[in-house]
């Protein structure tokens, strides 16, 4: 079973991405703020990593570079799922490393459809 660390600020926005995912089998771990998200990623080794933009402290940008720059993490794909919706914003978090980013809020079947392309992209 495939787990997915979820970092998002939002206990919305994570209930909801925790209930899609538990719903089709993943195991999910959850973080409410960057800083947390990049300790419990390098801790736990999740599969794939959600991560949202906008949240206090170490923000996604910032998570999402310290987590592909580390040697321990750096091979686990980031998907930014983010309001942001700004071609410049799309662009950043790429150049940070991401794997891809969506935008809220977040069309299920697109979420799953992405998932299961990085999941099995990591596995190989």
């Amino acid at each position: 079973m495939a787990r997915i660390l979820i970092v998002d600020d939002s206990p919305a926005e994570t209930f909801r991405f925790r209930e899609i995912l538990s719903h089709h089998g993943y195991d999910v771990i959850e973080a409410s703020n960057g800083a947390d998200g990049v300790t419990i990623a390098q801790a736990e080794l999740p599969d794939l990593v959600l991560m949202d933009v906008v949240m206090p402290g170490v923000n996604g940008f910032q998570a999402t570079r310290q987590l592909t720059r580390a040697e321990t993490t750096k091979h686990i794909p980031i998907i930014i799922v983010s309001t942001k919706d700004q071609e410049t914003d799309r662009s950043w978090g790429m150049l940070q490393g991401a794997s891809d980013y969506l935008t809220k809020p977040i069309d299920e079947a697109l979420l799953l459809q992405t998932v299961k392309r990085y999941l099995k992209s990591s596995i190989e």
